[in-house]
């Protein structure tokens, strides 16, 4: 998602199952204006943001002027009747990804600079297609992420109640909760369900972590990217002068199991590897496109080798699709998670939030990767029982050469840095 002065717009959907403090991000609750919005005008707002931004100009199909006729002969005595509507009128869309939320809700979904979460530390979405309710992927080091949830895993219970018909905003509510408390997830994964028990707590993100690697390529400088939070640049760019400085060979970049996070984060970071070249575009419904590009600053020029799985989404995957459209990296891992809608999420007057799809992006050179995720060049599967091993069991074998996915990254970029070397010596 990218921060701009008058809303939050997400590169893709992806609700963090904590509670997470209001920021100075430039998004502010309207809620303390001069005058409250009536139920009925908060209703029109909502209508109205949807008429003039929604990706899809025919609205999914939908007669979207008698949606407006409908909702507004109404009569709203209270906010909470208003927005019960506003959730059936938004859901004909038929859009997971476009939807409301409560002032609270709202709050919760809003990222806190200091990177400081109250919660279980997931990430979830909607399938589109059989509406149920699935793990992106568990934050790395968090009570989730400890407890063994894995991407791609379909929540049908939290504490009991079936997730049948819940939308995101309904499973936040029952997920979050004071840090020391429990919650019990029943998750599905091929085919088998698992209970998770699991107690809320306090978390600190950092989301970058890296170090040199002395292994048969050389020198390498690891870098472990786990969200694209607000202050992820700025630790990436450390990271990168501090492994430059100690004359790295070459880069593995971890984006195994990120998330996403923030859109400006990705295009800065993306700058940061990339000297020349398109980032991203994102399309919105007239087709007008807005490409986001690379400003001649990269910190390095070395050979680079990105780690994905299903887990990477989002910012994720505009970073791995920007670096191997442009063929500064090479990919190794599994197939990512595929997000490519891009949702502005605006304030409303009674303090309520409306998250809409008003773009889809597609990478430099012109893929939709939405649904459908980014491929990588070379692809190294794990079981689901080695990446519980690999994440949880065993992490100290994870970045080692018994990490297969890390020891394929080091044969490849041990190629490249040869391939360099040579290529340099031939001048």
């Amino acid at each position: 998602m990218v921060i701009t002065k008058s809303k939050l717009v997400l590169g893709a959907t992806a609700v963090t199952l904590s509670t997470i403090a209001v920021t100075s991000l430039g998004i502010h609750s309207r809620g303390q204006a001069l005058f409250k919005a009536s139920p009925k005008e908060l209703v029109d707002e909502v209508w109205q943001i949807v008429q003039r931004q929604y990706v899809d100009g025919t609205f999914n199909q939908v007669d979207w002027q008698a949606v407006r006729k409908e909702y507004l002969s109404k009569s709203y005595s209270n906010p909470q009747e208003a927005y019960k509507s506003i959730r059936e009128m938004l859901k004909k869309l038929e859009d997971p990804y476009t939807r409301f939320m409560d002032p609270a809700e709202f709050k919760n979904m809003q990222v806190d600079t200091s990177g400081e979460l109250t919660g279980i530390g997931i990430t979830i979405s909607q399938d589109e297609k059989t509406k149920q309710l699935v793990v992106i992927a568990p934050i790395e080091d968090t009570p989730a992420f400890k407890a063994g949830v894995l991407a791609k895993d379909i929540i049908l219970k939290i504490d009991n109640k079936s997730t049948k018909g819940m939308d995101t905003n309904q499973a936040v509510s029952l997920i979050r909760g004071e840090a020391g408390s429990k919650v019990t997830l029943m998750i599905q994964r091929n085919g088998q369900t698992k209970q998770f028990d699991i107690k809320r707590a306090r978390i600190e993100i950092h989301p970058v972590k890296y170090s040199q690697k002395k292994t048969p390529a050389g020198n390498l400088g690891y870098i472990r990217l786990n969200q694209f939070s607000a202050n992820a640049s700025k630790e990436m760019q450390t990271a990168i002068k501090d492994l430059e400085s100690k004359r790295v060979a070459g880069y593995i970049l971890d984006l195994r199991s990120n998330p996403g996070g923030l859109l400006f984060s990705s295009i800065d970071i993306a700058r940061m590897w990339l000297n020349k070249g398109t980032i991203v575009s994102t399309i919105d419904r007239q087709g007008e496109r807005e490409r986001e590009v690379a400003n001649g600053r990269a910190l390095t020029n070395k050979p680079l080798v990105i780690l994905v799985d299903k887990g990477s989404a989002s910012a994720s995957e505009i970073l791995s699709g920007a670096l191997q459209d442009n063929k500064r990296a090479t990919l190794v891992g599994t197939q990512t998670f595929g997000k490519g809608l891009v949702q502005s999420v605006r304030p409303l007057e009674d303090g309520s939030g409306l998250a809409v799809t008003i773009a889809k992006y597609h990478t430099p050179n012109d893929r939709d990767i939405n649904k459908h995720g980014i491929d990588p060049d070379i692809k190294v599967d794990l079981t689901d029982a080695q990446r519980q091993d690999l994440w949880l069991n065993e992490r100290d074998k994870l970045a080692t050469l018994q990490d297969p996915q890390f020891a394929k990254a080091v044969e490849v970029i041990g190629k490249k840095i040869a391939a360099q070397g040579a290529a340099t010596a031939e001048k």
